[in-house]
């Protein structure tokens, strides 16, 4: 019986065969809602894998490092008076008391009650914050729900132009409600601080704007939508937050 070998395949694989993962881009637009070309974005910022157990790791660290510790009880040592002890030891035929102003007595400290001086900070590595951030990132631009414009200017604090500025951009496909979208519609990151713009969007209650180097975690998963002015200027800012 004959023995059938297989040969084997010893092509080499050349630079031509390998798989080369598409360029990512996006259209930028100007004010008035209209096309005005395309930028090139970074795969190590718009193309991860959703993270969800990095997200909810560092967005709730974040919210408990914010957090404000108000509510405060007083202990027995705090509270006003007991100097003195209500009756003698013995003889009086009641419990025996060293002051009233212990925790079973009305008006008395309060035991294991909430205290000001907690400390809910919870500490979060710069890199983790980071890759959070860009996971977040990629998951809106995966969406479309990440716009590009080149610029935003207002001659005055205006915020029937601001209400323009947004119509114009729900006339763009995928943004058709973010003007709306009566709660957290937008979060507008502007490359540089601007309070004409800030004021003209200010009386907005769906729409938060501030600079590009604050935006983080916490604000991208408030907001539905991220409006992002002068993108090679900002993105440039956002890529290094990594470095």
């Amino acid at each position: 019986m004959e023995k059938t070998i297989a040969k084997k395949n010893t092509k080499k694989t050349t630079s031509s065969d390998a798989v080369v993962s598409p360029t990512m881009e996006a259209t930028i637009y100007t004010q008035a809602g209209k096309e005005n070309g395309t930028i090139t974005l970074s795969e190590g910022v718009f193309g991860l894998k959703w993270n969800a157990d990095l997200v909810h790791q560092v967005v709730v660290s974040m919210e408990s490092s914010a957090r404000t510790s108000v509510a405060h009880s007083k202990n027995r040592g705090e509270v006003r008076g007991g100097g003195k002890k209500p009756w003698k030891q013995k003889g009086t035929g009641r419990a025996r008391h060293g002051s009233n102003r212990s925790p079973i007595w009305v008006g008395g400290g309060v035991t294991h009650g909430p205290r000001n001086d907690k400390n809910y900070d919870r500490k979060v590595n710069k890199k983790m914050k980071a890759k959070a951030l860009y996971t977040i990132l990629s998951a809106k631009f995966k969406k479309g729900q990440i716009l590009f414009i080149d610029s935003l200017a207002f001659k005055a604090p205006k915020t029937k132009e601001a209400q323009l500025t947004l119509s114009s951009f729900s006339k763009i496909g995928g943004f058709t409600d973010i003007l709306s979208k009566k709660r957290n519609s937008a979060y507008i990151a502007i490359s540089k601080d601007n309070v004409t713009t800030k004021k003209s969007f200010g009386n907005l209650g769906n729409v938060e704007v501030d600079e590009i180097r604050n935006i983080n975690p916490v604000d991208l998963m408030k907001y539905k939508y991220v409006v992002i002015e002068n993108p090679a200027e900002s993105l440039a800012t956002i890529s290094s937050k990594l470095a």
